[in-house]
């Protein structure tokens, strides 16, 4: 096998500040309080961010609220025409976003380049497109007023877009938490926004842990609650705005299953089962953390399984030729070890190919378990990190029954040759998204959201208007 020269990105593309404020009415003002955010991959810390006490969300919500009257006011043109000058600036700084996502997230680069930031402008472009046209998209065209947003640590930026992009093509304005975990893209996106010469107060950036994200969504001022994260805080999130007139959408987590059948090309499903559970180091919410195998194909599909996992790269986020980057934190690195500890105490036969993991930072090698029941907690819980758990089945009924055998419901896949059966499995999967022969595919005119304990509401689309719109 060839050995790879390292390839690494620069990092003098970004300038990165030694503190950052909070972003409030538009501009950057001190926090009561800071903490540090480091880089996972070697645990040096990048920079010290303010922590936005219940006082500064307060302040940011008035901002939002003030500047609510002027941007609601102003024809969906001349907002669209914000918008479209963010997604050209993203473009023009995806570099920067790119190298900025990766030094705080621990994701490979060309994950951060080549999906993450493009799809962020694309957001931002598409809504853009949407704000002079609000009439005809069914909703109406009334704004709610001002949305707290509070974003996972898993995609930063993008998750950012899927919120900030609706919520200011409709009308409103936000208040924005990043995960503390990765603030910095967040912050970069606040200088953006002052480049576009956005009006003050439209976006307001409040950084901190759960005690500002709890404040942002308590807040008797805010209209709209939006959330991407774990189901436990989704459950406390929905009990906080319970009985008020907020209207709220959940993304939560998710177990999908990614189904192969034995008329499946084997080699494409092997690629879609590695983007499934080991891109962003399984870090998905919608990631395929339970391959379904038809029981004829299982030992083929598992010796190429196998031996294209012995070509994946683990290392240094910024080297453009690694796979598998860094686990975003201490404590979820804990947690992955947790439950596959638990995998292989409950019986199951856990496998990893033989790659070096880094003195310094979080890393975790992709790992296969094999021989496990539906009754272990590998199979029933969401591990977050490059860890597959492999189910076998006979017939279709089984593997319908298999893959909605589960408290979520965000994501499946389907391979087969057949497109009766796509169709056929696609209509009794338990799931908001199902893939068919791809995986991980994102498009920001396609809706995407969960069933049952995944959450509700959808985003992205025409249907992610609705959330932000007085329907």
């Amino acid at each position: 096998m060839f050995e790879y020269a390292p390839a690494p990105e620069s990092r003098d593309v970004v300038d990165i500040k030694p503190s950052y404020g909070l972003f409030i009415n538009g501009e950057f003002v001190s926090g009561s309080s800071s903490f540090k955010t480091v880089n996972p991959a070697n645990e040096e810390v990048l920079a010290e961010v303010a922590v936005a006490s219940s006082d500064d969300v307060d302040r940011a919500v008035q901002a939002a609220r003030k500047a609510f009257g002027v941007w609601s006011a102003m024809p969906g043109a001349e907002r669209a025409k914000y918008l479209f000058r963010i997604a050209r600036i993203i473009q023009e700084r995806a570099r920067e976003l790119a190298v900025l996502e990766s030094l705080d997230n621990g994701k490979p680069i060309r994950e951060s380049r080549d999906v993450d930031v493009p799809l962020v402008a694309a957001h931002f472009f598409y809504y853009a497109g949407w704000a002079d046209k609000l009439a005809y998209a069914g909703f109406g065209d009334r704004p709610l007023g001002v949305a707290g947003q509070v974003i996972p640590w898993n995609f930063p930026l993008l998750m950012l877009a899927w919120k900030i992009a609706p919520a200011l093509a409709c009308g409103n304005t936000v208040v924005l938490k990043p995960a503390e975990t990765t603030p910095l893209t967040a912050l970069l996106f606040a200088e953006i926004c002052q480049q576009a010469d956005l009006p003050p107060g439209v976006v307001n950036i409040v950084t901190g842990a759960g005690e500002t994200g709890a404040a942002v969504v308590a807040h008797p001022d805010v209209n709209k609650v939006a959330f991407t994260g774990s189901t436990e805080v989704g459950r406390i999130i929905a009990r906080t705005v319970a009985g008020t007139s907020k209207k709220l959408t959940l993304e939560l987590g998710g177990k999908a299953a990614n189904i192969v059948f034995e008329d499946a090309a084997i080699d494409q499903a092997v690629e879609g089962i590695v983007n499934g559970i080991f891109f962003n180091q399984g870090h998905v919410c919608c990631a395929g953390s339970r391959l379904l195998v038809q029981e004829s194909v299982q030992d083929q599909l598992l010796d190429s399984l196998r031996r294209r996992l012995s070509t994946l790269r683990l290392g240094d986020p910024l080297d453009k030729n690694t796979d598998i980057g860094a686990i975003n934190s201490a404590d979820q690195l804990a947690k992955i070890r947790q439950l596959s500890d638990l995998g292989e105490a409950e019986g199951a036969a856990r496998w990893s190919p033989a790659c070096e993991l880094p003195e310094k930072g979080f890393w975790f090698p992709p790992t296969i378990f094999t021989g496990v029941a539906q009754s272990h907690s590998i199979a029933r819980e969401e591990i977050f990190g490059p860890v597959l758990s492999v189910l076998t089945f006979r017939t279709p009924d089984e593997a319908v029954e298999k893959a909605n055998n589960t408290p979520y419901g965000l994501s499946a896949g389907v391979w087969t040759e057949k497109g009766s059966r796509i169709l056929w499995m696609a209509d009794r999967l338990r799931a908001g998204v199902v893939w068919a022969n791809t995986f991980n595919k994102f498009d920001p005119t396609s809706p995407f959201g969960g069933y049952k304990e995944s959450g509700y509401g959808r985003e992205g689309g025409l249907a992610g208007l609705e959330a932000y719109l007085d329907v």
